[in-house]
């Protein structure tokens, strides 16, 4: 009898979708670079005198002692972990009282601003920079048009992939070049707090990041927030099929642990007997999904039923993966890789203040980002489940950056000095 192929693993069918984030990453950070290289000639004027949400407690100036920067610069980002915390909370709050419509409206509005006012201020920079005649009628109809449709391109869900992906990079990119004139330690201690908050807000118990996702879970609902999606490249449905598996498995293989409770009264025991029933039904749908055949005598051999519904002993009816999909941060159930606006952000913060030091430094920040960026989505294809995409490229970028600074471009002027090619 001749067997039926192996199923292709996450790892081997994600590999076009990770192309399809690592580009608009790249795309973002490489507009934050010209950005900063065209219009920063002298950032130390702009960055001590911008005051913002992560200036409130200290505002660095250039005469403070290193010391004073370092205790400023840490009071400044735990004052803005603080204000971004107490933010998402609520978000969580409005989104588990069903504010949706509310959350939507937020996050279109919040497009429109940044559009409006941070892309009009930077059109504004680059038409006096580079003197392009244009009259002011002309330019505010054009603004407006463009930020209309930026913020409809959020609120609705039925405008075109494209054009939804293509303003929130654009989105990631003004966001991101403003706060690259932040003052320097500022910009540095934040990024590393940034990333140490996004780590505990989707792993810990009670952040809110993770309650987010698993309120959505519960609810089999959209997260309404601004997150870039990279859509499947193939409509094959097993590879499909394959990418929703592995989310289903994690509801899955938690099943048991949440019905050991032992109960005294005969009505919990039915309903554990009942879930436990459940939860094997679903362990043999998974099975059946991925088209292996466990052997004989073993709990989970049964027939391969093809989708979408494989009947129960009790004639009731198991959903598949198509109904239960599991959707948040990380890979959605359509197979699309999600990534929030955020992570775009903070990854171009990190270059565009890398560029305003040296080139050689953001190609190495750029790389280490892209590696962190590759050992996260290889871990969320291996653990399953919605994994922070900040900490590894954002502690990898600023360790190169440093590195760079101190020993790389060391390294590489006595090597010109001294006429050694290599």
């Amino acid at each position: 009898m001749a067997q039926n192929p192996k199923p292709p693993s996450i790892l081997e069918t994600v590999g076009e979708e990770i192309i399809r984030i690592v580009t608009p990453v790249s795309i973002c950070m490489l507009l934050v670079v010209l950005l900063v290289a065209i219009l920063n000639t002298d950032t130390s004027d702009s960055s001590s005198s911008l005051t913002t949400m992560a200036t409130i407690a200290y505002t660095e100036d250039p005469s403070d002692s290193l010391w004073n920067k370092i205790k400023g610069a840490l009071l400044n980002s735990l004052v803005f972990v603080a204000i971004v915390t107490v933010t998402t909370f609520l978000l969580v709050l409005l989104f588990y009282f069903r504010c949706i419509k509310f959350l939507k409206f937020y996050m279109a509005f919040s497009a429109f601003i940044v559009l409006g006012f941070l892309g009009g201020e930077v059109a504004l920079f680059l038409i006096e920079k580079y003197t392009f005649p244009i009259d002011c009628i002309t330019f505010l109809v054009i603004l407006f048009n463009f930020t209309v449709v930026g913020g409809m391109s959020v609120l609705m869900s039925n405008m075109p992939i494209l054009i939804n992906q293509g303003y929130l990079v654009v989105i990631g990119m003004l966001v991101a070049y403003w706060f690259t004139l932040l003052p320097e330690w500022t910009t540095w201690v934040l990024l590393v707090a940034m990333a140490l908050y996004d780590l505990a807000a989707v792993l810990l118990p009670g952040g809110p990041l993770r309650l987010l996702v698993e309120l959505a879970i519960e609810r089999d609902e959209d997260i309404p927030a601004l997150v870039y999606e990279a859509r499947p490249v193939t409509h094959d449905e097993s590879a499909l099929r394959q990418r929703r598996l592995w989310r289903v498995r994690r509801s899955v293989d938690s099943g048991p642990a949440e019905n050991l409770n032992p109960e005294s009264n005969s009505s919990s025991n039915a309903n554990t007997v009942s879930n436990s029933m459940n939860c094997q039904n679903e362990r043999r749908l998974v099975i059946a999904e991925e088209g292996q055949r466990p052997e004989l005598g073993s709990e989970l051999a049964v027939p391969l039923i093809p989708p979408p519904l494989q009947s129960t002993r009790d004639g009731q009816e198991v959903l598949s993966s198509e109904n239960m999909h599991l959707e948040g941060i990380g890979l959605g159930s359509s197979g699309a890789i999600k990534l929030g606006l955020g992570d775009f952000i903070f990854y171009s913060v990190l270059v565009g203040r890398a560029a305003m030091y040296d080139f050689m430094t953001v190609y190495a920040c750029y790389l280490a980002i892209i590696a962190g960026l590759g050992i996260t989505l290889m871990l969320l294809a291996l653990y399953q489940k919605a994994l922070p995409a900040l900490p590894v490229s954002i502690l990898l970028g600023v360790l190169f950056y440093f590195l760079t600074c101190m020993l790389l471009e060391a390294f590489v002027v006595q090597c010109s000095i001294n006429l050694i090619m290599f």
